[in-house]
């Protein structure tokens, strides 16, 4: 068990680089060519770095796409709820470039809402509200309105 104890101690000491020198120098040696520790040749290596680079690349430009693709939405937001803009956003849409357009599947959702506040907004859809409205619960509405107000005007007049 000390001798267990010891290894391990030695071991960790090894790694922060105090002692053991013979060992190191030996693994070192090997391991100076990445593409030899790796079982390849340095063409193989060279042209495995240059995949991993290009497909790095591309991950970078989708994931900035994304990203502008969402800031648009949320520009689209702010727009029509007339909220105030973000600079962040807008920086995120310029670094991605002028082909930055909303997916179409979100494009459909937006117009499908649209759509709807359109025709809540129309006299039409006023209408239909009306019509789906109880007319029991518009009376006990007015009601409630008419009671609130007497009762704020008696509190305001003390001849009432």
């Amino acid at each position: 068990m000390a001798f267990l104890m010891k290894s391990m101690i030695s071991n960790q000491v090894k790694s922060f680089g105090f002692g053991g020198g013979s060992e190191e120098k030996k693994e070192e040696g090997g391991a100076s060519d990445p593409a030899a520790s790796q079982g390849m040749t340095r063409e193989d290596y060279e042209e495995y770095q240059k995949q991993m680079i290009e497909e790095k690349m591309e991950r970078d430009a989708a994931f900035t796409q994304k990203k502008a693709e969402r800031a648009c939405l949320r520009v689209h937001l702010r727009e029509k709820y007339r909220l105030p803009k973000s600079e962040m956003d807008e920086n995120q849409i310029q670094m991605a470039g002028d082909d930055v357009d909303l997916p179409e599947d979100l494009r459909k959702m937006v117009d499908e809402d649209q759509e709807e506040e359109e025709d809540k907004d129309s006299i039409l859809g006023q209408l239909q509200n009306l019509q789906n409205m109880d007319l029991d619960t518009i009376k006990e509405k007015a009601q409630a309105t008419f009671t609130e107000i007497k009762q704020s005007a008696e509190q305001k007049c003390s001849v009432m």
